[in-house]
């Protein structure tokens, strides 16, 4: 059960895909419960609805849905939160430690974007990079949580991300600073799909990348520092996290930062993927 939304952006509509056994795709509106999919959806249970309604075959068939335009699986955010250096080999190309505590920083909300919109690089942009990254979709409310445990009943699903970044504004120095570095417009591609966190394992996940066709990251979140629960228990801490909020959990090693690869180029064709949550395209242009 892969939930999507399809068509022009601003217009997109929530829609669900689903594969038989014999992997025929078929997709689905999602109009009759919900106009869209937010986080009042979310917390209201609606992903149990959608499997409901799946099972009593009550959605219509969503004609000709392969042909629109894929958006970003949930509307936008209340919160984006990244975090970063949580795979020790990234951290190490890095040129830092491993962390003890997660890093956390905030991205505007205005920067997700659907996973095959083309991708602006800034006007002065010289250190534009990439970066796969599983997203944790929050289900419900999550503030001050007292265990990792009940962190879990917090994850409504999971989403491909790629966090594009630019290393001179991010790095210190000539005022760099995390904020700058992170915050560009159409910086966060999301999808295609939120896959419900019942569905896939999100502590074992294949994560890869790719410029112009050639491999950049291979890694798994088993290598994560810091899981998804214990990422939404720390991170319940110091804000309250609501339904429909993001979490990037942090890129494996295979940046441009570590120094092995050119940094992006209008005309680079990045991918990124999430095994079992799908694959984005990007196109970069000079903004």
């Amino acid at each position: 059960m892969k939930i999507m939304r399809l068509g022009d952006n601003g217009k997109e509509q929530p829609a669900v895909l689903t594969s038989s056994e014999d992997g025929a795709e078929q997709y689905f509106s999602l109009l009759p419960l919900t106009l869209d999919v937010d986080g009042a959806f979310l917390a209201a249970g609606g992903l149990g609805r959608v499997r409901a309604a799946l099972d009593a075959g009550t959605l219509p068939i969503l004609a000709e849905a392969a042909a629109l335009r894929v958006g970003a699986p949930l509307v936008r955010p209340g919160a984006v939160v990244g975090i970063g250096m949580n795979y020790a080999a990234h951290a190490a190309e890095s040129g830092s430690a491993p962390p003890e505590i997660p890093v956390v920083f905030l991205k505007p909300t205005n920067t997700v974007t659907g996973p095959y919109d083309p991708a602006p690089v800034p006007p002065h942009s010289s250190k534009y990079d990439w970066e796969v990254e599983l997203g944790i979709v929050i289900g419900r409310e999550a503030s001050y949580l007292r265990s990792v445990d009940e962190a879990v009943d917090c994850i409504a699903g999971y989403v491909t991300a790629n966090d594009f970044s630019e290393r001179e504004y991010q790095i210190p120095g000539a005022a760099g600073q995390w904020t700058k570095g992170k915050t560009l417009p159409g910086s966060t591609p999301l999808g295609p799909w939120l896959v419900p966190a019942s569905a896939v394992d999100g502590a074992n996940l294949p994560l890869r990348s790719w410029v112009n066709g050639d491999p950049r990251q291979d890694s798994s979140t088993a290598q994560l520092i810091f899981d998804a629960p214990t990422l939404v228990h720390h991170c319940s801490q110091y804000m309250r996290l609501e339904p429909g909020d993001v979490i990037l959990t942090g890129t494996p090693e295979g940046v441009a930062l570590s120094g092995r690869f050119p940094y992006l180029q209008p005309g680079d064709v990045v991918e990124v993927e999430v095994e079992g949550l799908g694959r984005q395209r990007q196109e970069l242009f000079r903004a």
